[in-house]
């Protein structure tokens, strides 16, 4: 089997891979490195970048929707971006990894986070009624 666009074996380095690893891992794709290592590497810094990016923006979207042209909701909404502490980032990246473990984990964290939103829901109607404000429905 000749495959016209396969590198000249005296191109790559074959420290990291022996040849016939590296030939069993070799695929249709054009890879930017010949060590499979380095790809999986720079695939995986590529979807955090993104991931993260995306998450930055959907972040931003969701709290402008929620807080609109109200400047003390605006001060609210930028201090809810931005004061996130290192212990609530951690506990968010446990949560996460959990729930990207597996079924029983997705669940774990969906209730969770659905009980909490039936709490939320919850303690704004109390807190509705003690102001006397009509409740939402």
């Amino acid at each position: 089997m000749n495959n016209p666009r396969k590198p000249k074996s005296q191109s790559f380095s074959r420290t990291l891979a022996k040849p016939d690893v590296e030939q069993e891992t070799r695929t249709g794709l054009l890879a930017p490195s010949p060590n499979p290592a380095t790809n999986l590497l720079i695939v995986d810094v590529l979807i955090r970048a993104a991931s993260r990016l995306a998450r930055k923006k959907i972040e931003h979207r969701v709290v402008e929707a929620t807080y609109k042209k109200d400047p003390v909701d605006e001060q609210k909404a930028k201090a809810l971006i931005g004061g996130r502490g290192m212990l609530t980032s951690l506990g968010l990246y446990g949560v996460s990894k959990v729930a990207t473990k597996g079924p029983l984990g997705l669940g774990a964290v969906t209730g969770g986070l659905i009980l909490k939103t039936l709490y939320d829901r919850g303690y704004s109607r109390q807190q509705r009624k003690r102001r006397g404000l009509p409740s939402k429905k």
